[in-house]
This record gives structure tokens, C-alpha cells and sequence, in this order.
């Protein structure tokens, strides 16, 4: 069983990082070339990359079969959604409070969100 889950999580996080390409590209061109609030950039480009995140990991990580897609996209959006307001709050507390460099925030911000993401959709998405 450890095998498996230890799988999943290998394929779970190069999935995420396919998702960390989007999530920081969106982040860069919003806040950086179209002068959007750093906040609200990372707000989309968590979210587009989560949707991304969504279909990779149905298909490869968790080979899930369940014909009820709008069902299980919802749940993966709802506990990317609370992983998005736990990556908000690292976000804020590393820049704004810290002083550390936005994007090395977000970088730690992704790495805990990661972990969250993970174990709740392994427990209760794609079950």
C-alpha cells in the first residue's frame, strides 16, 4: 500500500509541476505585464492551474473511472479552493509580514499547498 500511495504522490507532484509552470506563468504575465494585483494574479493562476491539475491527475495519477466527472471536479475544486486560501495566507504572511521575495513566497506557498492537496484528494476525490 505505501508503494502505491508513494506512486500517486511522485505522479501527483510532476502533475503539479506542469501546474507550476501555468500557475507562475499567469501569476508573471498578470501581475507583471498586464500590472493586475499580485493577490488576484495569484488567484487566477492558481486556478487555471488546479483545473489543469484536475484533468492530468484523473487520468494518469489516479486512472479514475468515475462517470460522475462533475461531481469529482467540484470536490477537487473545493479542496483546491481551501489550498488556494492556505496558499493566500502563506503568500501574505511570507511577503508581507517576512518581507521575503513574492515569488520564493509562492514557491513555499505551492510546497505546503502541495502536501494538503495531495492527502485530501487521495482520501476523498478519487477514492
Amino acid at each position: 500500500m505505501e508503494k502505491i500511495v508513494i506512486i500517486k504522490f511522485l505522479k501527483f507532484v510532476s502533475v503539479g509541476f506542469s501546474g507550476l509552470l501555468i500557475d507562475f506563468g499567469i501569476t508573471w504575465l498578470l501581475k507583471e505585464k498586464l500590472n493586475i494585483q499580485k493577490y488576484v494574479a495569484n488567484a487566477t493562476g492558481f486556478i487555471c492551474a488546479a483545473s489543469s491539475n484536475y484533468f492530468l491527475n484523473r487520468i494518469w495519477t489516479f486512472e479514475s473511472h468515475n462517470p460522475e466527472i462533475a461531481v469529482e471536479y467540484s470536490l477537487f475544486l473545493l479542496i483546491s479552493v481551501v489550498g488556494l486560501i492556505i496558499n493566500t495566507l502563506v503568500l501574505w504572511a511570507l511577503d508581507s509580514k517576512f518581507k521575503w521575495n513574492f515569488y520564493f513566497s509562492k514557491l513555499i506557498a505551492i510546497g505546503v499547498v502541495t502536501l494538503w492537496n495531495f492527502i485530501m484528494n487521495f482520501l476523498f476525490t478519487f477514492v
